[in-house]
Parts: C-alpha cells; sequence; structure tokens
C-alpha cells in the first residue's frame, strides 16, 4: 500500500518529503510489530537492543556510554535500560577495574539464551516483513546506507 493511502495524505508537494515521511512510518511500523515479539519475553525494542550490543562484545564488558553510542535509538536512556535488564538476571554490572568511576556490563547466560530464542522469530519476521527478495533487499541496505551520508 502506498504511503499517501496508509496516511490518508494526499500527493506530497515533492519525493523528497515523501521519503522522509515513509522512511519515519516505516520505523514506526517496524517497532510496532516487533515489539509484538518481544512483549511475551517482557522485553522492550530497546532493551532487546541493548542485549544484542552486549552479545556482539561478549565475554568482553562494555560500558553504559559505549552501549549508548552504539544504540538504534541514541533518545534512549541506556543506564534505565541496564538497570532493568539487572533485575530481569539478563546482564551483569561491575566496577571497572581501569576506573572506579565506570561500570562493566556483560551480558549474562540467561541473556545470551533468550537471544538465541529471539533470533528465529527475530529473522523470520525479518523475512516475512520485508516483501523484497535477497537482491532488492541488498539494493536497499546500500540506498540507506548513501543516503545516510
Amino acid at each position: 500500500m502506498k504511503i499517501e493511502e496508509e496516511i490518508r495524505q494526499n500527493p506530497f508537494k515533492d519525493n523528497y518529503t515523501k521519503a522522509v515521511v515513509n522512511l519515519l512510518f516505516t520505523q514506526s511500523y517496524l517497532v510496532t510489530h516487533q515489539s509484538k515479539i518481544f512483549k511475551p519475553h517482557d522485553l522492550s525494542p530497546e532493551q532487546y537492543n541493548v542485549l544484542r550490543i552486549l552479545r556482539g562484545q561478549f565475554p568482553k564488558p562494555i560500558t553504559v556510554s559505549s552501549i549508548q553510542e552504539r544504540m538504534l535509538n541514541k533518545m534512549s536512556n541506556a543506564s534505565r535500560l541496564v538497570e532493568k535488564l539487572k533485575q530481569k538476571k539478563m546482564v551483569k554490572r561491575t566496577e571497572c577495574p581501569k576506573d572506579r568511576r565506570q561500570v562493566d556490563i556483560v551480558i549474562t547466560e540467561k541473556g545470551l539464551e533468550l537471544l538465541e530464542l529471539l533470533d528465529i522469530e527475530v529473522r523470520k519476521f525479518n523475512v516475512d516483513t520485508i516483501h523484497l527478495d535477497e537482491k532488492e533487499v541488498e539494493q536497499l541496505n546500500l540506498l540507506l546506507d548513501k543516503l545516510r551520508g
């Protein structure tokens, strides 16, 4: 369905405006639908993002500020997200031996197991949701990378 139909919009003034609105709408669409995968596991998309960052770093620890830099949503509060994940026993916090002001974060076995379970669901969601073939997905990724300069 065209973006104009989705948001009941008259034709856009120009294709650049249409592209920005289309990207924002699509991002919201993806997050909303992806959240349905995480909800049964009491996880938000932002918490999932933190766990993925930690798994990519595993077994090495990472600081909260480094997590914040890598977050997809830069407006997320990484400290709060880490604290919630700690309460769920999915991450461990320890004092950084090199700098006592810093806190090292590492994913726990419970966090790794949840990600392994979610990998299958997320992969299926991605393939089912993106109605493009392999070549088109590659082209889309190239265009999105180009868009960000």
